[in-house]
């Protein structure tokens, strides 16, 4: 990170584009204060999502909001982002792009009406047509010429779309969905937490319950600190069941936060 900042340190840079972990990294660097923003004008985000805290921050150290766009390998890699233009909404992943329509669908296959969460579903020129010789995973993913991405969303009645979370990362708590970026969004707000992951784990009276993994900003966080702030901005059967701190987060070659080693941890812990 720092020869990273030497590196900004040169040049006047006009836009600026990256994940989550990263926008975290450099705003919790003691070095930031160096790097001049004066012509940022705009910052883009993707890979995972853009957590509310890291976007309100970035905003307030560069006066450019995060434009948090949307997309998959299989979209070239694009479907969707917040407009460029001053009317960027925290939160969501925007508008389609030109040439893209998207939808909401239900586990049904019928459309989701505005407000309701579904899956989400995309067609355009830049959506790929199926899989290289593996016809049976193309047909599991397109209805029709429609791409089903395998991400939860919501629209709003202006067209935005939300990303609510993966369907596989879906936590079922006695009955109830519980999406980890809600939670991991959440958490991040709290002062002293440097970066969380959250996933869920198996529990007889529950079938699961909510688990995540923090790396402290400040050494002095406790697990209460963490769950008496949960308790006040979560509904309860989305508190976090288990806390643990962690040195690191496994990570992607991109920076991005990656569950899956987490949750193979802990199944692999159930086996023995």
């Amino acid at each position: 990170m720092n020869a990273f900042i030497d590196d900004l340190k040169k040049y006047k840079f006009t836009a600026f584009t990256g994940v989550n972990t990263l926008y975290n990294g450099l705003l919790n660097h003691p070095r930031i204060g160096e790097v001049d923003f004066s012509h940022l004008k705009v910052t883009s985000a993707g890979g995972m999502a853009l957590q509310t805290a890291v976007a309100e921050r970035w905003a307030k150290l560069t006066g450019n909001t995060p434009c948090e766009g949307y997309g998959l390998t299989e979209t070239s890699p694009v479907l969707c982002s917040n407009p460029i233009d001053g009317t960027v909404r925290v939160g969501t992943i925007g508008l389609p792009w030109p040439s893209t329509e998207m939808k909401l669908i239900r586990e049904d296959g019928t459309d989701a009406p505005i407000g309701e969460a579904g899956e989400i579903v995309a067609r355009g020129p830049q959506v790929f047509k199926g899989y290289y010789n593996r016809p049976e995973e193309t047909a599991q993913a397109m209805i029709g010429d429609w791409f089903k991405t395998g991400d939860v969303g919501v629209m709003n009645e202006d067209g935005f779309f939300k990303i609510v979370d993966r369907k596989k990362d879906m936590i079922l708590v006695s009955g109830f969905n519980v999406y980890p970026n809600e939670i991991e969004d959440v958490v991040s707000q709290c002062p002293g937490v440097l970066e969380v992951a959250c996933i869920g784990i198996p529990d007889e009276k529950s079938t699961e319950v909510v688990k995540i993994f923090v790396v402290k900003k400040d050494p002095n966080l406790t697990v209460e600190t963490i769950k008496e702030f949960c308790r006040e901005n979560l509904t309860p059967y989305k508190v976090p069941r288990v806390i643990e701190f962690r040195n690191e987060l496994p990570k992607s070659n991109v920076g991005k936060i990656l569950r899956r080693p987490l949750r193979d941890e802990e199944l692999a812990k159930l086996k023995k």
